[in-house]
C-alpha cells in the first residue's frame, strides 16, 4: 500500500492559484479514477476536479475556503499500486504534518521533473513552472532549521532577535500579498522574519511568530513602569481599534473579482479609451421582438431585445470590419480578426465575467439565441469554463437591465470595442413630424483609439443605431 498525492492543477492556462470551494470526499472514503473530489474556483470560473487514480482518501490537506497555489498537494490517497511514488514520511504521520516537518530540511537543489502530473482537468502541474527560486542560505536560516522545535516556547525570546538579518541585503523577501499585508498591519519588517515555507517563502505563521517575539521582550521592562501608566496606554490604543472593527468590514479580494480588478486597471491605463453616445428610437425593433416571439418557427427560443442588438452589432461589424481587431504591443501590429467572438458581460454571484459566443458572425438568429441562453445560464450557475472567456473580439454589456440609461464601459483586455446598452423607456419623441411616445434607448460605445479613430468609431455606432431604428436592415445589409 502506498500514498499518492494529488496536486492542484492549472485548470486554465496561466492560472497560479485556486480556492477550494467544496470537498466531496472525506478521509476514509473510497475514490475511483475520474471521480470528482472537490470543486475549486479559479480567477475565471468554478471547476470540479476529478482524481486520476483509485484508492482510499488518506488526508485532505486544505480546508474549504482556502486559496491554494498551483502545484501544491491538496489530497493524498492510499492506493494498492506498489509502483506509485510515496511521500518520504507517509508511514510515520499524516501527509500534511510530514510535509511541514520535512520542508526546512529539504535540499536546496532538487531534480526538476519535466513531465506534468497526469490530471483529468486542466493542464496538469509542471514542477519547473511552479517552483520559486531558491532562497539564499543564511546563518539565521541555518539556526532556524536546527532549533525548529524549541523556538516557539522560548520564554526570553532573546535568541529570536539576532535573527534579524534573515534576508541578504538588497534581496526582497518572498511572501504572498496577504502575508505582506499582515506584516504591515502588525508592524513587522519582512526582511527580519526567518522564513519556513518552501523555497524560502515567508508564511503567515512566520509573521505571527515574529510579532510574538517582538512583544515578549517588552514584558520585562514593563514591570518598572508605574501601574497607572500601564493602565492608560492600552485604553488609548484599544478604543480606535474596536471602533474601526465595528464600523468597517474587510472582504478578501480573490477569484473572479480579483482578476476582474486586475484586468480593468490594466485596460484603463493601457488602451486610450474614447466613448461615444447615441440616443435612438427602437420602437420598430421592440415590435419585431414581439413578432418573433409569436413565430412558430422560433418556438422554444428566448427572443429578447439583446438578441437583436447582438445581431445589429454583427451586421455593423460586417460593414466596418476594421473595428474587429486587436493591438499587438510586442510586435507593434494591428491584428484584424476575420471572425467574431461576441462577448456578453454577465453579472454573477462571484463577480463580473465576460464569456463569448465563438464564431457569432456565422450563426443564424435561432443559433445565436440558443448560444445566448446557454451562455447566460452557465454563467449564472458559475460553470463557465476558462475557454469560454478567452479570445473575445468585441463585447456587449447590458446595463439597461438595472434601469440605467447608459455608461462609459471599460474595454475587455485584448478587445477593441465594447457597447453599453441602456434601458429602453417610453419617452416623447418626434416621429413623422409629431411628438409621440416612442421606445427610446441610449447606446454608448467605448473603443481603443490606437485601433479605431473617431470616424470609424462613429460610423460603427451609427450603423448599429440604424439597424435598431429600422430592423429591416438586418436583411438588406446582411
Amino acid at each position: 500500500m502506498t500514498i499518492r498525492e494529488f496536486k492542484m492543477p492549472d485548470v486554465g492556462e496561466g492560472l497560479t492559484e485556486a480556492e477550494i470551494l467544496k470537498w466531496y470526499v472525506q478521509p476514509g472514503d473510497t475514490v475511483t479514477d475520474g471521480q470528482v473530489v472537490c470543486e475549486v474556483e479559479t480567477a475565471k470560473a468554478a471547476v470540479e476536479l476529478p482524481i486520476p487514480f483509485d484508492g482510499v482518501v488518506h488526508a485532505l490537506l486544505f480546508e474549504e475556503g482556502t486559496t491554494v497555489d498551483v502545484g501544491q498537494v491538496i489530497i493524498s490517497v492510499q492506493t494498492g499500486d506498489a509502483g506509485a511514488e510515496a511521500p518520504a514520511s507517509a508511514a510515520a504521520a499524516p501527509v500534511a504534518e510530514a510535509a511541514a516537518a520535512a520542508a526546512p530540511a529539504a535540499p536546496a537543489e532538487e531534480p526538476v521533473a519535466e513531465a506534468r502530473q497526469p490530471v483529468l482537468v486542466g493542464y496538469g502541474v509542471s514542477t519547473a513552472s511552479t517552483k520559486r527560486r531558491p532562497r539564499k542560505a543564511t546563518a539565521a536560516t541555518a539556526a532556524q532549521n536546527g532549533t525548529a522545535a524549541p523556538a516557539a516556547p522560548a520564554a526570553p525570546a532573546a535568541p529570536v532577535l539576532p535573527a534579524v538579518p534573515a534576508q541578504p541585503t538588497g534581496e526582497r523577501p518572498l511572501a504572498k500579498p496577504p502575508v505582506r499585508k499582515l506584516a504591515k498591519d502588525l508592524g513587522i519588517d519582512l526582511a527580519s522574519v526567518v522564513p519556513t515555507g518552501d523555497g524560502g517563502v515567508v508564511t503567515r505563521e512566520d509573521v505571527h511568530a515574529a510579532a510574538a517575539a517582538a512583544i515578549a521582550p517588552q514584558a520585562v521592562p514593563a514591570a518598572a513602569v508605574p501601574v497607572a501608566a500601564q493602565a492608560q496606554a492600552p485604553v488609548a490604543e484599544a478604543a480606535p481599534a474596536a471602533d474601526t472593527a465595528a464600523r468597517e468590514t474587510r472582504i478578501p479580494v480573490k477569484g473572479v473579482r480579483k482578476v476582474t480588478a486586475q484586468a480593468m486597471v490594466g485596460s484603463a491605463f493601457t488602451a486610450p479609451h474614447v466613448t461615444e453616445f447615441i440616443t435612438l428610437d427602437v420602437t420598430r425593433t421592440m415590435k419585431l421582438v414581439q413578432e418573433l416571439k409569436d413565430d412558430p418557427d422560433l418556438a422554444g427560443l428566448r427572443i429578447n431585445p439583446l438578441l437583436l442588438i447582438a445581431k445589429a452589432v454583427l451586421v455593423a461589424i460586417r460593414r466596418n470590419p476594421d473595428v474587429n481587431a486587436s493591438w499587438d504591443e510586442a510586435a507593434q501590429e494591428i491584428v484584424l480578426k476575420h471572425y467574431v467572438n461576441l462577448g456578453i458581460a454577465a453579472a454573477t454571484p462571484r463577480g463580473l465575467i465576460v464569456p463569448n459566443i465563438k464564431d457569432a458572425h456565422a450563426k443564424t438568429l435561432g443559433e445565436l439565441s440558443e448560444s445566448l441562453s446557454s451562455l447566460v445560464a452557465t454563467a449564472r450557475d458559475g460553470k463557465t469554463s476558462p475557454a469560454d472567456m478567452q479570445n473575445g473580439t468585441i463585447t456587449i454589456t447590458n446595463v439597461g437591465v438595472f434601469g440605467v440609461d447608459t455608461g462609459t464601459p471599460i474595454l475587455n483586455p485584448g478587445e477593441s470595442a465594447i457597447l453599453a446598452v441602456g434601458a429602453i423607456k417610453l419617452q416623447p419623441w418626434v416621429h413623422k413630424g409629431k411628438v409621440k411616445p416612442r421606445q427610446v434607448t441610449t447606446l454608448a460605445l467605448s473603443f481603443d483609439h490606437r485601433l479605431i479613430d473617431g470616424e470609424l468609431g462613429s460610423k460603427f455606432l451609427a450603423d448599429i443605431a440604424a439597424v435598431l431604428e429600422h430592423p429591416r436592415r438586418l436583411i438588406t445589409w446582411s
